[in-house]
């Protein structure tokens, strides 16, 4: 079992930033596919950025690339999400999520393990 926990979200205003983090419990996670998807309610949840297991790969949708960046701490059991130039259309609940059989996708089903989501609000 895994589990995991996001944090860093909050209100900012458009063209601002956040962080947001993601801790895993377990010792292994350097073996799995990390990835960022976000919600908005009446919505189906959406990709935003992956991770490959050694960080050495990353892919972001279309709509965050290069704004977003993705990025991962082994020894902490962490992952990343680096939001900038935030736009009013990022406000979302943001979750991350991790794919234990090392499949590089952004199929929200193909992940095994989600965190309870951390919301982020971008006022214009």
């Amino acid at each position: 079992q895994v589990q995991l926990v996001e944090s860093g979200g909050g209100l900012v205003q458009a063209g601002g930033s956040l962080r947001l983090s993601c801790v895993a419990s377990g010792r292994t996670f350097s073996s799995y596919v990390m990835a960022w998807f976000r919600q908005v309610p009446g919505e189906k949840r959406e990709f935003v950025a992956l991770i490959t297991r050694s960080g050495g790969n990353t892919r972001y949708a279309d709509s965050v690339k290069g704004r977003f960046t993705i990025s991962r701490d082994n020894a902490k059991n962490t992952v990343y999400l680096q939001m900038n130039r935030l736009k009013p259309e990022d406000t979302a609940v943001y979750y991350c999520a991790a794919e234990v059989s090392m499949r590089v996708t952004t199929a929200p089903n193909d992940y095994d393990y989600w965190g309870q989501g951390t919301q982020v609000t971008v006022s214009s």
